[in-house]
């Protein structure tokens, strides 16, 4: 490599992990003027909190801007990884200008399953309070500026084994869902190579999502203190609770703790969201969808 290089490329583990794996897919998909950054934060301290995380690699941008001002950057961030970018980015809008563009590979940007799971009242149980937390308009707010790319896998129908699919999409990014890819594979594996470099070759800002019944109930349910994305497997399991003239209906179901999860599905019933709430939320979910049955199509 030069002196200069043309880019900085950041890539970002996720939680229990180190970064010899994103290291990896970095340098296979970077050029060889390409000066790869690929911290390790401590493997430790993904369990406790991302706070100290997001410093870190805020404090390492701060010196490689130091070194190379004028350098453009490229960033790849895997499950957490692509988490601690968007709060880092969050903080530092005067970085954006400088970003050519973003990856999120396996991100809960919705906030993560499992850690609702864990730490099911937000209590602070480790990490979980911070992976629980829903980024969408964190993240939406860059992509409307920084051209994104998502990327999700997929091995049991709505979830790559970790993270669900519905929790990695928001507006105004590309999507991308690699079927038979499990969450931990997403960090290396190879078929990430052509994608990503394809996206880079042309970075696109993409449109939002068009306004109708189906999104304005979406966006409804989001409100919905405590709601959690599912995974869209469940569907199966759930009953009509109102249908409008147009097709658009909404589902419920309960599992067996007895809680209360909730589908929106299309005209061809193909289900485009699934979320749910835990007890202490269950009153403001039903109020939801009351306030949602009177609404025409």
């Amino acid at each position: 490599m030069t002196t200069k290089p043309d880019f900085l490329l950041f890539a970002q583990h996720g939680w229990s992990d180190n970064g010899n794996d994103i290291s990896r897919l970095a340098q296979a998909v970077a050029t060889d003027n390409s000066l790869v950054i690929a911290p390790s934060l401590g493997l430790l301290k993904t369990y406790w909190r991302i706070e100290p995380l997001i410093q870190k690699v805020e404090q390492l941008v701060k010196q490689n801007l130091q070194q190379y001002p004028e350098t453009p950057w490229k960033i790849i961030g895997h499950s957490m990884g692509g988490l601690i970018w968007l709060e880092v980015l969050q903080r530092n809008p005067q970085w954006w200008n400088k970003i050519d563009s973003l990856v999120v590979i396996g991100s809960p940007i919705g906030g993560a399953d499992l850690a609702r799971i864990i730490d099911p009242l937000g209590i602070g149980i480790g990490i979980a309070r911070d992976l629980g937390k829903n980024r969408r308009h964190i993240a939406e707010k860059v992509a409307q500026q920084i051209p994104t790319l998502s990327i999700a896998g997929d091995i049991n129908g709505g979830s790559d084994g970790m993270v669900n699919i519905t929790t990695t999409q928001f507006n105004y990014c590309q999507f991308l869902l690699i079927p038979g890819i499990p969450h931990a594979s997403l960090k290396c594996h190879p078929r990430l190579v052509p994608i990503i470099q394809g996206f880079w070759a042309n970075p696109q800002i993409s449109p939002p999502q068009k306004e109708n019944l189906a999104t304005k109930i979406i966006q409804r349910l989001y409100s919905v203190p405590g709601m959690t994305d599912a995974n869209i497997q469940y569907f199966a399991k759930s009953q009509v609770k109102i249908k409008f003239p147009n097709g658009v209906s909404l589902h419920t179901w309960k599992n067996s703790l007895r809680v209360d999860h909730v589908f929106v599905t299309d005209e061809q019933n193909n289900c485009l969201y699934g979320g749910y709430v835990g007890w202490t939320h269950t009153e403001q979910l039903k109020q939801a969808i009351n306030e949602i049955s009177t609404w025409n199509s």
